[in-house]
């Protein structure tokens, strides 16, 4: 008996040991395997300075500790003056001592308030490493990124790294009810516990903090856009009050969703209209009430007048009116409102893709300073692939705001391996010509090309009490590459992917190098198997799982994937030329001769544009039925490539996360044969055309794969 209770133990431990690793993110800090950079490491570490004693600098000291510990096994002395040589020394500038001050002087003039050095410098002849910034949440950065390069195995010799985020605002949404359910959310249950909170602090919420604060997010809105108004009542704002004490030592702001109907349904008002006094006020007192819990509040995340949401057009007013009326309120307190610019009406369904440019582009300029326009990453709603938004670069008064989505609504969910960062660099690097070539999309939310002083990045998070937080091992992956280009739009995300799967699994190359292939290459095959050549929402109705491209009888046109592929025996795809909605029209002069010119239209994006012969040919050669049918099956045949890279990598992953990879690999292959299957054959209707030689045959029947009901898919409000 006691033999089976020690080997019950000892399973037991191993388990939580194993289930700690997908617990800890990239923030695994393994002990550092070669043996040159470990000695490296401790001959430049002999001992750590830390100055000053906010809470974020005991965070920051214990964040050292905690990596030297696990990757070197030893932490190095820590010292309250600086003595000897080889010294980390860590601290704000207003702390660093007069001399130290005056030889990063020039270093410091290159940084803004959450910027960083990291810098090797001779002091009194002896060589030390500095970590500094203009506030203590600068200094914590700087700790994540010196940490990162250890755990990455790069040299910390010689360093001169001077780094500032390039937007104020790097933010997660979560469309977290207050049920505890997420919209969209496919790793569990919310993290917020409101109904322990404010008393009981769980660790998650910690750890949370620190995940973000390692990756430069510096905000959360911690509820639904779809907002309940009940949020702003005081016995929500005292647990929300709880989470932001947790969270300001990490640099973390919260934010909220503002229900735009919120004066009627807990101030018991006759109307909410933004121009009425008793409206205008209440919301005033609100946001003085929060402000009087919360100091440092960041402000409202609006959705208004979209997709039953009310808003201003309910009481005949525009959303100039109701986001100025908000930010006013919160502008005493240097909060700010970010405005969703996600609209569209049933009363309006000749082109989905133009309404928010036509809706909103008139309004430029005339939003208070304090506005951000926040605008997805397309027109239409996260699609594997959309071109960039018109809106992007057609706004040179008014700061817009990116939002991308993390969670994987309409990209398999946490069922499948999708490296997002790869679709955020896409839509980052567009050029929008707005000011001639070179007006990158990116230049737009950094401010640059047009000196907004308000700058914004959201990404709608992916994030729930999951044991992995994000359902899936490599969806962790989608969280960080957010993070890090949020802080810079500029980054490859070969190195993305990079940094994440040192940091997460292994340094060694022989894992590196196909398992990042994979993860570069997994967007586009998901691209493949279910949306290619400019194909978008086609996806079953409501819950977004599975294909429905057959989906024709919802009272909203838009809401119908019929709508957007208008597949018929003359072709295929949505005609926003100029001979037909001209969508294009929306882009500048460049784009859009681009976009409208069937020859010159990338065919990445070619069925969002035209609508096209099935015998159309392709540059390729092949005609556009076989190359259609042919793309399917190559993102059938990627995903079988990338579960042999996964196989060969079992050495060097630990057997826990190995396995879970392994069969939600096989998940997303059977899925992708599903997608091929049931498009290919619904298509067939209309091309009438037998499939290409090299496309596997279905093996079931269109009838079957219309068969399917899905009424608990997860996410699905």
């Amino acid at each position: 008996m006691t033999s089976l209770r020690f080997v019950f133990l000892f399973l037991l431990t191993s388990f939580s040991a194993l289930a700690q690793k997908d617990y800890k993110l990239w923030l695994q800090y393994s002990t550092v395997a070669n043996a040159s950079i470990s000695k490296e490491y401790k001959d430049n570490l002999k001992g750590i300075v830390v100055l000053g004693n906010s809470e974020t600098i005991k965070i920051t000291q214990k964040e050292l500790k905690t990596g030297f510990l696990e990757m070197l096994e030893n932490v190095p002395e820590i010292k309250s003056e600086l003595k000897g040589e080889n010294n980390l020394i860590i601290g704000s500038r207003s702390n660093l001592n007069s001399e130290i001050r005056k030889e990063l002087q020039s270093d410091f003039d290159k940084i803004n308030d959450e910027g960083f050095l990291i810098k090797t410098i001779s002091f009194k002849n002896k060589k030390q490493i500095i970590i500094a910034g203009k506030t203590d949440v600068a200094v914590l950065y700087g700790v994540f990124n010196f940490l990162r390069l250890m755990q990455t195995n790069k040299s910390i010799q010689n360093l001169h790294v001077a780094d500032s985020p390039k937007t104020n605002i790097r933010i997660l949404n979560h469309w977290d009810n207050l049920d505890r359910t997420v919209e969209r959310g496919y790793a569990g249950f919310s993290l917020w516990n409101w109904q322990k909170l404010p008393d009981f602090i769980d660790q998650r919420y910690i750890d949370y903090a620190r995940a973000n604060a390692s990756i430069g997010i510096n905000g959360t809105v911690l509820t639904n856009v779809n907002a309940n108004a009940l949020i702003l009542m005081p016995q929500y704002l005292e647990k929300v009050e709880a989470l932001a004490n947790v969270f300001r030592p990490y640099g973390i702001k919260v934010y909220l969703t503002a229900r735009f109907s919120a004066p009627i349904e807990i101030g018991k008002l006759r109307t909410a209209d933004p121009k009425d006094p008793e409206v205008i006020n209440w919301w005033k007192n609100k946001a003085a009430e929060i402000y009087q819990r919360i100091p440092d509040f960041g402000g409202f995340l609006v959705k208004a007048n979209s997709e039953g949401q009310p808003g201003p057009q309910n009481y005949g007013r525009d959303h100039v009116d109701g986001a100025n009326m908000l930010a006013d309120a919160v502008a005493p307190f240097k909060g700010i409102v970010m405005w969703r610019a996600f609209v569209y009406s049933e009363h309006d369904a000749n082109d989905r893709a133009k309404q928010a440019y036509a809706e909103f582009q008139p309004y430029d300029g005339k939003f208070i300073e304090n506005v951000i326009v926040q605008v997805k990453n397309g027109a239409i709603d996260f699609q594997p692939r959309e071109p960039f938004h018109p809106l992007f670069g057609a706004m040179p008064k008014t700061p817009l705001m990116m939002e991308f989505q993390i969670t994987q609504e309409y990209l398999g969910f946490s069922t499948h391996l999708v490296f997002l960062p790869k679709l955020f660099q896409e839509v980052l690097e567009s050029d929008t010509y707005q000011k001639g070539k070179g007006s990158t999309v990116a230049k737009v939310i950094d401010g640059t090309l047009y000196q907004n002083k308000l700058t914004g990045i959201a990404g709608v998070s992916n994030i729930g009490n999951d044991l992995n937080w994000t359902g899936h091992p490599f969806a962790q992956a989608n969280w960080y590459g957010f993070g890090r280009l949020a802080w810079n739009p500029y980054l490859d995300s070969e190195t993305i992917a990079d940094e994440w799967l040192r940091c997460t699994f292994s340094n060694d190359e022989h894992f590196i190098k196909p398992v990042k292939k994979m993860m570069i290459d997994s967007r586009e095959a998901v691209v493949n198997y279910m949306t290619p050549l400019g194909l978008h929402h086609i996806m079953d109705t409501g819950h977004h799982y599975g294909p429905g491209p057959w989906v024709s009888d919802l009272s909203r046109p838009e809401w119908n994937p019929t709508y957007y592929h208008k597949a018929d025996k003359n072709g295929i795809g949505f005609d926003r030329s100029k001979s037909g909605t001209n969508a294009v029209s929306q882009y500048a002069p460049e784009m859009a001769k681009v976009f409208n010119n069937l020859e010159t239209c990338p065919e990445k994006d070619l069925l969002w544009f035209h609508h096209v012969s099935w015998d159309y040919k392709l540059k390729n050669g092949k005609t556009l039925w076989n190359g259609l049918a042919l793309k399917y099956q190559e993102g059938v045949n990627q995903v079988a490539e990338m579960q042999k890279v996964w196989n060969k990598a079992e050495k060097y992953v630990d057997i826990e996360r190995f396995n879970e990879v392994k069969m939600l690999l096989e998940m997303q292959q059977k899925e992708a044969k599903w997608w091929r299957d049931a498009c290919l054959l619904y298509f067939q209707q209309f091309s009438g055309k037998e499939l290409p030689s090299g496309v596997e045959k279905p093996t079931e029947t269109l009838e079957y794969f219309k068969s399917l009901k899905f009424p608990f898919a997860p996410g699905n409000g």
